[in-house]
């Protein structure tokens, strides 16, 4: 794949998050990269200040570096802010922060060599993955801490992932043939300042949620047919009203989820219901402002891919290095938690329709969903387990961009958290999927009642995809491997087929 840095897109992104694919330098950017790499050195060997390069670090940026100095000033920098801790990220996240550091720093405003980008690529190339803890980053100056120990790992220094293994950095770069990176001036401090780490995080939350919510229209729909709920709530004519895009697409996937039902249909007159449960019709209002707001924060996380965010920026044909802060990460955390916020609401609204599902008064179907109610219980636990997993997600959507604490001797006295506030997605996409397993098997057994009636084509693929493996509740079972492996299924998008196969609508994140 070639890399054309500031043009990255989110399919590219998408490639690399999935797999190892080898990534090539748009050649037309070297000349960039040598023209800011020169200034960088002439400012290296002059008498002058400068920031970064012959001077410490944020609050210690008044004390002058000598010019023997100036390696050990760069390689310190990498090794004192190795400080990460927990759990180490993994490797698509990584790959991701190889990925788009070496695409920020080709853009040619960063001050670094050639040899920099091409190490970040080679390891990418190579399948290596460096050891960065995924806790320790406050999202502001860059992502110091994981991305110093992503660089350490180049250096030689760290520890880096071979085939699930972990081991000596040294020995994993000496296997692939790639040869330790000396740092020049300013390039230990252009490889830690930036956002990649929280940008690699949400985009990985982004990646893996997609999935997952096209699980939550298709299993959505089938808790429509299983209470056997109207479609008029899906009238195009309603949401061209609002005019709000999302709710608009959500409606046009659940008409044409339900199309041709025949279930539909045999209820269609006489039903005395006159509205079904908000959980039900106001799935576009809901899901659609959900999808309004990952869409809104793919955009973000776009850009930001494509970003220049260390600090300070190099300005070769001006030839000029200016002190910003880019490395701020507050687009990353605000764009975080509004997914968080999406993905909870995701979660909250299909645990109501499963509560209305086992409500026999709501739902009409047998008490908690058995036939043999009081000898059996049914989905009534699972139900709890929804509902505990639902109230996880509110806490864990609390925004995480209002939390900001000084740091640095209070010269950092603003930051966004924009890491955690990405970290915590993938807790929260993984509670969401288990409360859409769950509906799904409480949707499937609704519908295993309406026989011999029969659902639109499309949900009746999704109904046989769950049967497959797993059987119509008949009576008290163990239900810990059902879930486990309904949820497998939301979650790898083993049925996004399903959803991705009906014609002549748009796709979730390229309807941007």
């Amino acid at each position: 794949m070639l890399i054309t840095p500031g043009l990255l897109t989110l399919e590219q992104l998408q490639r690399i998050h999935a797999s190892v694919t080898l990534l090539e330098l748009d050649p037309t950017y070297r000349d960039g990269i040598r023209a800011s790499a020169a200034l960088v050195q002439a400012a290296a060997d002059g008498d002058a200040p400068v920031y970064g390069v012959n001077t410490g670090f944020g609050k210690l940026a008044n004390q002058r570096i000598s010019k023997a100095q100036l390696a050990t000033l760069q390689l310190n920098l990498i090794r004192s802010h190795s400080v990460g801790v927990g759990e180490p990220l993994a490797a698509p996240i990584v790959r991701l922060m190889l990925a788009t550091k070496a695409a920020s720093l080709a853009r040619g405003h960063s001050g670094v060599r050639e040899v920099v980008v091409d190490t970040l690529l080679a390891v990418h190339n190579a399948g290596l993955v460096p050891h960065v803890p995924s806790q320790g980053s406050v999202g502001a100056s860059g992502d110091l801490a994981p991305l110093a120990h992503m660089t350490l790992a180049l250096l030689g220094e760290g520890e880096m992932w071979v085939d699930g293994q972990r081991m000596a950095a040294a020995d994993a770069l000496a296997r692939a043939g790639i040869a330790p990176l000396t740092l020049g001036p300013k390039e230990g401090l252009a490889l830690i300042n930036g956002t990649q780490t929280s940008a690699a995080l949400a985009l990985h939350g982004l990646f893996i949620f997609e999935p997952v919510l096209e699980a939550a229209l298709l299993v959505g729909a089938l808790s429509v047919e299983a209470a056997r709920g109207s479609d008029g709530p899906f009238d195009p004519r309603i949401h061209a009203l609002r005019g709000q895009p999302g709710q608009i697409d959500v409606a046009r996937y659940y008409r044409a989820l339900l199309a041709g039902s025949a279930i539909r249909e045999s209820h269609a007159t006489g039903d005395d219901r006159v509205q079904d449960p908000y959980s039900l019709r106001c799935q576009p209002q809901v899901v659609g402002a959900c999808l309004d707001q990952l869409r809104h924060a793919s955009r973000i996380l776009l850009i930001e891919a494509n970003a220049v965010t260390d600090n300070p920026l190099v300005f070769a044909k001006d030839g000029v290095m200016v002190s910003g802060g880019n490395f701020h990460a507050e687009p990353v955390a605000l764009a975080a938690d509004g997914m968080a916020l999406a993905i909870a609401e995701v979660g909250a609204i299909a645990e109501r329709r499963i509560a209305m599902l086992i409500d026999s008064s709501v739902s009409r179907l047998p008490p908690f969903l058995t036939a043999d109610a009081g000898l059996h219980s049914g989905f009534m636990i699972m139900h709890v387990t929804a509902a505990s997993l639902a109230s996880e997600n509110k806490s864990l959507a609390h925004p995480a961009s209002v939390d900001s604490l000084p740091t640095s001797a209070n010269q950092e006295d603003h930051v966004s958290m924009a890491t955690f506030a990405a970290r915590r997605l993938q807790a929260m996409v993984s509670n969401t999927a288990h409360i859409l397993a769950i509906e799904w098997l409480a949707a499937a057994q609704g519908i295993d009642f309406l026989r011999p009636l029969t659902s639109s084509a499309p949900l009746e693929l999704l109904h046989a995809a769950l049967r497959a493996d797993i059987p119509r509740m008949d009576h008290d079972r163990y239900f810990g491997p059902d879930i486990a492996h309904a949820t497998e299924m939301v979650r790898s998008g083993a049925i996004s087929s399903i959803f991705r196969t009906l014609p002549g609508l748009p796709a979730l994140w390229t309807a941007i």
